[in-house]
Formats: C-alpha cells, sequence, structure tokens
C-alpha cells in the first residue's frame, strides 16, 4: 500500500503528530468540521502539491502559525519504503523525495497516484467548460509527464498571444500561431484518446448502477482537425488566423484547446439538461470510479482512493452497487459520519479511526 504514515505539522486543525496508515482500508469517522476532510486534503496534498479545496496554500497552514510541514512515508509495489516532505513557509514551497529536493512538482505527480471522491466533483457535470477540460487534463497528467509538459507551454503562448491583443502588437502573432498549433494539436490529440478510452469505460458503470444505457461522452474540439500531418496543421493555422479580426476587438484567442466542450450524451441529445440531480450525482461519482481504471489502465497500476462522504447521498441500493463496482485499488480511504453504516464496508484489516478537533483515536 503507497502510504503507510503521515505526520502533519501545522496543517489545517490537525494535531502535530504522525498517524499509522498501514491497512489497505482506513476509515475516518466523525462529525462535520472535525478534520476528516482536512486528513484526506493532507493525503492529496502529499502526493499531488496542491490542495483539492483551495488555490490558496496559506490557507492551509494552521492559525496562529506561519509555516506547515507534511511528511508521509509510502511502500512501492516492489516493497521499497520512500518518504515525501513538503514545507510552506513564507509563500515558498518545498518539496522533498528522500531527502532530496524535486525542483518541478511534477516529479511528485505519479509518486502516489490519489483518485479524489467529493461533492465538488459535480462540477465536472454541470459546471463550466473549463471544470470539464480540467477532469480530462487531471485524469491524463496523473500518468502522462509529456501532457504537463506541453499544456504549461500552450498556457504560456496562450498568455502572451492574448497580451499581444490587448497590446496591439500583431506583428508578434505569426510567431504566437504556430506555437499555439503546435501545442494545441498535441493537447487536442491526447485528450481525444483519453476520452476515447473513457467511453470503453463510463457507459457501462452508469448502465449497471443506474440501469441507463447509451449515455457517453463527446469531446467538441475548439479545432476541426483530420490527423497529425503538416496538412492538418496548415489547416488548423488557417482556423486560428481566421478568427484574426474578431480577437482584435476582443482582445483574447478564440480558438484552441482552452475552447474546447465535453459533453454528455444519450440518444444524440444532451443527457445532463434532463437528467435528475441523482442521476447527475451519478454521473460524476462514476466519473471518478472511470478515472481509476483509466489510469490502471494506462500504468498497470492501482490507484489510491480517497473517498469524502460521497456515499452519504445515495439510497441503500445505490450505495451497495457503486461500492460493488469500485474499481481496484492500492488503498483507499473513506470518511464517515457518526451513525453511518460504516461497519458494513471494513474488514479484518481495515483501521478505524474517530476523528474530533483534529485528533485521532483508534477505534
Amino acid at each position: 500500500m503507497p502510504f503507510l504514515s503521515l505526520s502533519p505539522v501545522n496543517f489545517r486543525n490537525l494535531v502535530n503528530q504522525s498517524i499509522d496508515l498501514s491497512s489497505k482500508e482506513v476509515f475516518f469517522v466523525g462529525k462535520n468540521g472535525q478534520g476528516k476532510s482536512n486528513l484526506l486534503e493532507a493525503l492529496y496534498y502529499s502526493s499531488y502539491g496542491s490542495s483539492f479545496r483551495t488555490r490558496m496554500d496559506g490557507e492551509l497552514i494552521k492559525d496562529g502559525e506561519n509555516a506547515l510541514r507534511l511528511r508521509s512515508m509510502y511502500r512501492e509495489e516492489n516493497g521499497t519504503t520512500h518518504t515525501t516532505s513538503i514545507t510552506l513557509e513564507n509563500n515558498k514551497k518545498r518539496i522533498e523525495k528522500d531527502g532530496k529536493m524535486l525542483h518541478d512538482r511534477k516529479d511528485l505527480v505519479n509518486t502516489m497516484p490519489c483518485v479524489l471522491y467529493n461533492h465538488d466533483d459535480l462540477d465536472f457535470v454541470i459546471g463550466s467548460p473549463e471544470r470539464k477540460r480540467f477532469f480530462i487534463d487531471q485524469s491524463l497528467s496523473m500518468y502522462d509527464l509529456m501532457y504537463i509538459d506541453v499544456s504549461r507551454r500552450y498556457k504560456k503562448v496562450l498568455k502572451e498571444r492574448n497580451l499581444s491583443l490587448k497590446e496591439k502588437k500583431y506583428e508578434l502573432l505569426d510567431v504566437y500561431d504556430m506555437q499555439l498549433v503546435q501545442y494545441g494539436m498535441e493537447m487536442q490529440n491526447k485528450r481525444k484518446l483519453a476520452i476515447f478510452k473513457f467511453n470503453q469505460i463510463f457507459p457501462k458503470l452508469y448502465e449497471d448502477i443506474t440501469g441507463i444505457d447509451g449515455v457517453h461522452i463527446v469531446y467538441s474540439p475548439s479545432w476541426n482537425m483530420k490527423d497529425s500531418s503538416l496538412e492538418s496543421a496548415n489547416d488548423v493555422l488557417n482556423q486560428v488566423r481566421s478568427k484574426i479580426e474578431v480577437e482584435k476587438v476582443m482582445c483574447t484567442t478564440m480558438s484552441g484547446p482552452h475552447r474546447d466542450r465535453i459533453i454528455f450524451v444519450r440518444n444524440r441529445e444532451s443527457f445532463i439538461p434532463t437528467a435528475s440531480t441523482g442521476q447527475r450525482r451519478l454521473v460524476a461519482l462514476i466519473l471518478r470510479t472511470a478515472q481509476a481504471v483509466f489510469y490502471n489502465q494506462a500504468t498497470g497500476k492501482k490507484p489510491v482512493l480517497l473517498m469524502d462522504d460521497v456515499l452519504l447521498e445515495l439510497d441503500p441500493d445505490k450505495r451497495q452497487k457503486v461500492t460493488a463496482l469500485l474499481p481496484e485499488y492500492d488503498q483507499l480511504f473513506c470518511t464517515f459520519l457518526n451513525g453511518e453504516p460504516y461497519e458494513r464496508y471494513k474488514k479484518s484489516t481495515s483501521k478505524i479511526y474517530k476523528i474530533t478537533n483534529g485528533q485521532w483515536t483508534e477505534s
């Protein structure tokens, strides 16, 4: 199992002591606001160097303190044990693995791959196009470091191109256009393949749980692109340049992967507008399960699952079906409220911690 222990110092409301995580299933049980989600957030932060709840790292530091540190110990499949440490002080983040500094957060990303089930996942279903793109980008970034690089380059060129439009430095656009097409086509190809693979996973899972067949994901890219050939690249370049007069007025880039659309479709019609709240919630939940399967198929590795109160809103029948169809995992962390029937999910080796005011007691 990846996580053997976690040692937070000044992280949110968590007590400054180590917690033993050496079990395949670990449950955190307690009332709302006690620190259950903070523990999941600390695990996520240890895996990715970022939070799933805030973009402001300073918010993670305990009130009255000026720095935090997270130290985690994990074990690879071959039995090798490693440690990671993340320190945040004076708005500077330092990430270390086995005592050696990592200069790029992407080098941490595939160390302990986590798939997070969270209430905010509903944004991937009913939220903005940006949030839907984020889900696909996140799925790719979990294992494809080249995708991280190319998306960074694309965002950098996009920012510079938009600045040129705002400052009316139109003579720079030719160079930016070619770079935008180069990086954007690579992103678009990878997104297209990822969604194709998701459609081998998601529809069957959704039908098994809800009885509704034919729900699938449609990728609607901003650029019409036949393939990766030079001819196709020239065609895309012409598509970019065809919008230049509008862009001069709007002072922003009107086409590219940042304008892609992702739609859930059934019977050739958009599914989400007519879906019930429960059906939408299940789309979000099953997307995460599909993400875990997608990662496993791409890498051969089993992810760590972090489940943050997501079973609470399901009726008993759906809850049973969802848990029965959970993907293979290397380790599972679940949060439960007091009174929830968490004991039906535990095994003889499971660890159960009662969480109160950021402190934990094993039961």
